[in-house]
């Protein structure tokens, strides 16, 4: 989920809005950053900052 250019977890669905899913692993994550497909899938312009994603992932996994 995209909000003010930064890209958010939303792990109940319930935020408003366009959504896109990531497998919740580091390396998957990384990957999707790479080749830019949040902002693809979430159809905004420009780079999303994927700190807080990074963090929520960092948590869930083991």
């Amino acid at each position: 989920m995209a909000v003010e250019g930064e890209c958010v977890p939303d792990h109940r669905g319930t935020l408003p809005g366009r959504g896109a899913y990531v497998h919740p692993a580091l390396v998957c994550l990384d990957l999707a950053v790479r080749r830019r497909a949040f902002p693809r899938a979430l159809r905004v312009q420009g780079a999303l900052d994927v700190v807080a994603l990074r963090r929520y992932v960092e948590q869930e996994t083991p």
